[in-house]
């Protein structure tokens, strides 16, 4: 389906929900919230975030966690994300000694896997995948600086998501493609990402990204949890972010096409919470507040 602009109806129809949705302004006699344009939404969704140029400051950034299946037979795999403007990427996942990779270099991709022998064995991208790793919007998504990325604000709505209500955008990325991003109309921050993905058949489906306890990094706000599913009624995977870091130095050589085994090595900041005080398992004998605060602030 065709997605247009934002047109005087829609605004008007908006402007109703938002208006019943704002502690009934229209009951209380007060004039009805104007509604926000797309614009105004993403502009408070990056400061939210940390600000434009806190963002434009991360040149490269690394993820270190797990990940969580759906299936309860599958083993916790750990993986290593690494990125690196404007749009390079490489993601290691590890079980039990072996590791897969997916690398790209911002016009390349490969899948790699190890042989019996130790060596890795490094295929290229498929079309899909490909044309799916350039359409990313790297470091920060779509919204982050999305002008400067060619990226096209399409329509906005108001939809409810979990019992909060989220605006929810239409955006083009530079090649066409569409995806839906949900903003919390309260915190601003980014609540559910959809864009098109690709079946091994080359099949086009929807992957579905939800963001969830965000965390405090150096002034930027990061969720440590995203819940990412493919739609229909199986329960989504779960990646946990456990350690982030900023503006590590990375070779471009560690995204190109991969011929030996690598390892990251950098300063991280731990996303996991402290561990509770055993005493606390007896009542509150320290008054609260005392003792070591959790990382930054969070979202349920």
């Amino acid at each position: 389906m065709r997605r247009r602009l934002l047109q005087p109806a829609l605004a008007c129809s908006v402007a109703a929900i938002l208006a019943a949705g704002a502690g009934g302004a229209f009951a209380k006699g007060g004039p009805p919230a104007a509604p926000l344009t797309a614009e105004q939404i993403v502009d408070k969704n990056v400061a939210a975030r940390g600000g434009l140029d806190a963002w434009r400051k991360v040149e490269s950034m690394v993820w270190m966690g797990h990940l969580e299946s759906a299936d309860p037979n599958m083993p916790r795999l750990t993986f290593v994300l690494e990125q690196k403007r404007p749009n390079k990427e490489r993601f290691e996942l590890s079980e039990i000694g072996q590791k897969s990779m997916r690398v790209f270099d911002g016009a390349h991709g490969w899948r790699v896997k190890p042989n019996r022998d130790g060596s890795l064995d490094a295929q290229p991208y498929s079309p899909q995948d490909l044309e799916f790793a350039r359409q990313a919007q790297g470091i920060d998504g779509p919204l982050v600086d999305y002008k400067a990325k060619g990226v096209t604000l399409e329509s906005v709505s108001v939809e409810k998501i979990d019992g909060r209500r989220t605006y929810r955008l239409h955006v083009k990325a530079p090649g066409g493609e569409l995806h839906d991003v949900w903003i919390d109309a309260k915190t601003f921050l980014d609540v559910k990402y959809d864009r098109t993905s690709y079946r091994a058949n080359g099949d086009p489906g929807i992957v579905s990204v939800v963001y969830r306890d965000y965390k405090g990094v150096d002034g930027l706000q990061i969720p440590s949890v995203l819940e990412i599913g493919g739609g229909g009624d199986r329960p989504p995977a779960k990646m946990v972010i456990e350690k982030i870091a900023l503006n590590p130095p990375l070779d471009d050589k560690d995204f190109a096409k991969p011929r030996e085994a690598h390892r990251s090595r950098m300063a991280t900041v731990d996303m996991t919470p402290p561990a509770p005080d055993p005493r606390q398992a007896f009542g509150p004998l320290v008054p609260p507040g005392i003792g070591r605060p959790g990382p930054g602030s969070s979202q349920p």
